[in-house]
């Protein structure tokens, strides 16, 4: 969005208030102490200001210290639904051999099952991010999770192929209105290394969610003697989480920069201003392939370990929800670690380069190709050693949530461009 003064936000050095985070005493939940304790910080420190000196548009006062209750409710409510999101999102990973053998498709529609829900996805997200811009977000939010939970559960229902693959499509509507606009609620609330800090925690729950989406659909599949009741445990809880995303309180556009009278740009010039910022556009690149190497790992890896597992003697009677339930408990373990971790070696790397959170996203996309193409090609033999690197090769992979977002978001995007830019560039770095 642009101040009616001025469409252009520039960072500046000063530090300056949020006035999101300022409140009586009553209202303060947990000093800056016991957040810088519990959340590792990045190195970033930008805001935004208009270059106008207007007091309608901007605030500066000294930094508060505190976070309040209303703030940490938001951020739980909102880390929550990202949980389920990516756990219905995998559900379906865990059991994806019993859907081929209850369709009777075959390894190439299997995988249309998830392009799918890309396609849906990819398009939906700009759209979104054009009306998160322009409407309450907390009711798009709100909306877009109960139509993933009600297109999940009604898939559950569908007997033949075609039915279930175009409710799979109606969820990626669903979920690309929430996973677009969602960080935009943090970026609202915090600014400097608390709403680093707190996105790092949002993100923090897609490696868990995507575990708890393997565990929990083998496990269920496994107890109901049907893959159809793996895919009837997150709408129920999509259900619970729409109350409480009403229950929340939507920031005003701004508000953590002291900002005040925006409004939207053109989508016109959104677009424009993205395409020339080189910096954005070569770090979505890179993203994108990170987000193509996590969706083949996650819709493949399991069924690939399976077969590999399989060739060894001794191992003919190994079912896919095995493998399904350890590949989820490493891939959990993996964003335990992988993700507070990016943020920490990025500040370490930051006291001697300047460019801390790119090196520390390209080594570990580097070094997380080489642990997982081992893991892949030692399967066949070696069961233990493909297991410890794929570990090790997902908590490298995991060192780039954070701190993507972090660049995208925080830093490289909003520097350059209007307030109204920032949900639209959200859609681009949450998948």
């Amino acid at each position: 969005m642009s101040s009616q003064s001025s469409t252009r936000y520039m960072p500046i050095t000063t530090r300056m208030d949020n006035p999101a985070l300022s409140g009586s005493s009553g209202d303060v939940e947990a000093d800056s102490n016991s957040v810088e304790a519990s959340l590792p910080a990045t190195c970033s420190s930008q805001q935004l200001m208009p270059p106008s000196s207007d007091t309608d548009s901007a605030v500066v006062q000294r930094p508060t210290t505190g976070i309040t209750k209303t703030q940490w409710f938001t951020v739980v409510v909102l880390c929550f639904v990202n949980l389920i999101n990516y756990m219905d999102r995998f559900t379906i990973a865990g059991v994806l051999t019993d859907i081929q053998d209850d369709f009777k498709i075959g390894d190439d529609d299997g995988g249309l099952l998830q392009t799918a829900f890309v396609l849906s996805y990819m398009i939906c997200a700009p759209v979104f991010g054009y009306l998160g811009d322009r409407y309450s977000r907390r009711w798009i939010m709100a909306i877009g999770v109960l139509l993933w939970s009600t297109t999940t559960l009604l898939g559950s229902f569908m007997g033949s192929f075609g039915g279930f693959i175009t409710f799979r499509a109606l969820v990626g509507i669903g979920e690309a209105s929430y996973s677009t606009i969602a960080p935009t609620i943090i970026s609202d609330l915090f600014v400097h290394d608390l709403r680093s800090k707190m996105l790092a925690l949002f993100y923090f729950a897609i490696p868990v969610g995507s575990g708890f989406g393997y565990i929990v659909g083998s496990e269920t599949a496994r107890l109901a003697n049907d893959w159809r009741w793996a895919l009837r445990v997150t709408p129920m809880l999509g259900i619970f989480a729409v109350a409480l995303i009403l229950l929340t309180k939507e920031p005003v556009r701004g508000e953590s920069e002291g900002s005040h009278n925006l409004e939207p740009t053109s989508y016109t010039e959104d677009i424009k201003d993205l395409v020339k910022n080189h910096s954005f556009m070569l770090s979505t690149a890179g993203f994108t392939c990170v987000a193509f190497v996590t969706g083949a790992l996650a819709w493949w890896g399991p069924k690939f370990i399976y077969l590999g597992i399989k060739m060894q003697p001794g191992n003919e009677e190994l079912s896919l929800n095995d493998v399904s339930l350890r590949f989820g408990i490493i891939t959990m373990v993996a964003g335990l670690i992988g993700v507070p971790l990016g943020p920490v070696l990025s500040r370490a790397v930051a006291s001697y380069k300047n460019n801390a959170d790119p090196l520390v996203c390209a080594y570990g996309i580097f070094f997380s190709s080489l642990f997982l193409a081992a893991a892949m090609l030692l399967v066949t033999k070696y069961v233990i050693a493909s297991y410890v690197l794929m570990f090790v090769g997902q908590l490298c992979l995991n060192l780039n949530w954070a701190l993507v977002a972090d660049i995208l978001l925080v830093r490289e995007t909003l520097k350059n461009f209007p307030k109204s830019t920032r949900v639209f560039v959200c859609g681009g770095c949450c998948f």
